[in-house]
């Protein structure tokens, strides 16, 4: 891969640029770190706490199908049945059938998933307010070739 040049259309970048590219992307991986370290420290996985967490925030309902939960959290299909197996096992989730289509099954929180998602996310969200104003999009320069209108 060739780093961008007036070639193609992109601008080099400046030091700048590269001084808040990685500190967008420190922050990015320190926060995956700690989030590793406090769903570890409870006894889970940070897949088990991730498909929790799509369970919960999945737009406009309570449920998702596996393939559905595959996407969003970006795991293989059978991955994805095999972190839903185990958090069955452990109480957290459960399979209810899908009226509308017998193929189908739903996944969804069961009362000890929800608590536990609930304490593992209040956790999140106090590091993430320490972080302050880590996540903050780097600025790119933009040049007067590219502010102008064709």
């Amino acid at each position: 891969m060739t780093a961008p040049d007036e070639s193609d259309g992109s601008e080099p970048l400046s030091k700048s640029d590269f001084e808040e590219l990685a500190r967008f992307r420190f922050a990015i991986r320190r926060y995956l770190r700690v989030s590793e370290e406090i769903v570890r420290s409870r006894g889970l996985t940070p897949q088990q706490y991730q498909l929790l967490l799509a369970l919960m925030g999945f737009p406009g309902r309570e449920w998702a199908t596996v393939k559905e939960l595959a996407d969003l959290i970006q795991l293989r299909h059978h991955s994805v049945v095999e972190l839903v197996n185990r958090a069955q096992s452990q109480g957290l989730v459960r399979r209810d059938a899908d009226p509308t289509d017998a193929r189908a099954v739903r996944v969804c929180l069961t009362a000890e998933g929800e608590r536990v998602l609930g304490m593992l996310s209040a956790l999140h969200r106090d590091e993430l307010s320490r972080m302050g104003t880590a996540f903050k999009l780097p600025m790119w320069r933009i040049s007067s070739r590219h502010s102008q209108q064709p």
